[in-house]
């Protein structure tokens, strides 16, 4: 039988924000194949990842717009108009986590974020202010899924890995967290959600 859970963990994007780099950028870059390119060979996955792990913006932007010149005002709009790829909230999860938190539960969150956006994201999204605190990967030098965030998230918040649950829309960052000695569920959507919460015996 599985541990009573007493610590529950959220990711942010994609569980809470909604997050799609493809929203400035159809604008900035309309033509579908072009824009596939440039997501493919300039902004990529790989780069924007790097500031998550805690690269500056500067050294990020000067390092592509050396590569792709041409494309310096394309490259420097990814910072520029970040906001707008955040353009709301998952109503129905954040209600989960106010519930939860509501109800008494050890509510954290751990994500991988860039820093300085994640300061940007705490002011467009209150609700983010309401869990006990969070470890944000850009400020720590550590991404998901690398077992040692999750190691240090538990040791920073006091938790205790088997009595916690973690809850992310990427599978392997919910592997990571099983590696880590966590439990985990796969996001979904918020219903699922809430019965993957009530099968690990929690209420709210």
């Amino acid at each position: 039988m599985a541990a009573k859970i007493d610590h529950i963990v959220f990711d942010i994007g994609k569980v809470l924000i909604h997050y799609d780099p493809n929203l400035p950028y159809a604008r900035l870059i309309p033509d579908d194949e072009e824009r596939r390119w440039f997501f493919e060979n300039v902004c990529t996955h790989d780069w924007n990842v790097e500031q998550d792990r805690g690269r500056k913006w500067e050294d990020a932007e000067a390092l592509l717009v050396a590569q792709y010149p041409e494309r310096e005002e394309q490259i420097r709009a990814f910072r520029k108009y970040w906001h707008e790829m955040v353009p709301y909230a998952y109503d129905d999860s954040v209600k989960i986590m106010e519930s939860l938190i509501d109800k008494g539960h050890d509510v954290t969150m751990l994500t991988n974020f860039a820093a300085d956006t994640f300061t940007e994201a705490r002011k467009i999204f209150p609700f983010l202010n309401k869990p006990r605190g969070v470890t944000v990967s850009g400020e720590i030098g550590l991404i998901k899924p690398d077992v040692a965030i999750y190691e240090k998230h538990a040791r920073d918040f006091g938790l205790t890995p088997e009595a916690s649950i973690f809850i992310d829309d990427s599978y392997p960052n919910v592997e990571g967290a099983r590696a880590a000695g966590w439990q985990a569920v796969h996001f979904r959507d918020p219903e699922t959600l809430r019965q993957d919460l009530f099968a690990h015996g929690i209420e709210f």
